[in-house]
């Protein structure tokens, strides 16, 4: 498959809630990693697509899981969405050193994440 789903986050407005929840619904491994403007936490689950959750950096928004694709060319990828018809709601943004995303709102109004890693 040439652009996988490749990360799913949770995106909460009650971080200690929703480990306490997800760790006790599956047999998931949560990880704290330090992460700029506040904690992150790496969801490992074995075999199959991982994610991670956060505070929720949209106030007053409803806590929301979004996928995240792999794309080989962040800003063409980006570029082409909006080509395309969708809005860029998150530009290409460096996290940390694992990569770039982007947020974008398709067409029909629903969010994707486009995720590039770095290369090791």
């Amino acid at each position: 498959m040439s652009n996988p789903f490749c990360h799913v986050e949770l995106n909460t407005n009650d971080v200690k809630k929703a480990k306490d929840f997800y760790g006790k619904l599956f047999d998931w491994k949560l990880e704290d990693i330090p992460s700029p403007g506040g904690g992150y936490t790496m969801i490992g689950v074995g075999e199959g697509t991982g994610g991670g959750l956060m505070k929720n950096p949209i106030p007053g928004a409803p806590s929301f899981w979004l996928s995240y694709v792999a794309v080989d060319d962040i800003e063409a990828a980006t570029k082409k969405a909006k080509s395309l018809g969708a809005q860029v709601m998150k530009d290409v943004t460096p996290v940390m050193d694992y990569g770039w995303l982007s947020i974008i709102t398709d067409p029909t109004g629903a969010c994707l994440g486009l995720w590039k890693p770095k290369k090791a």
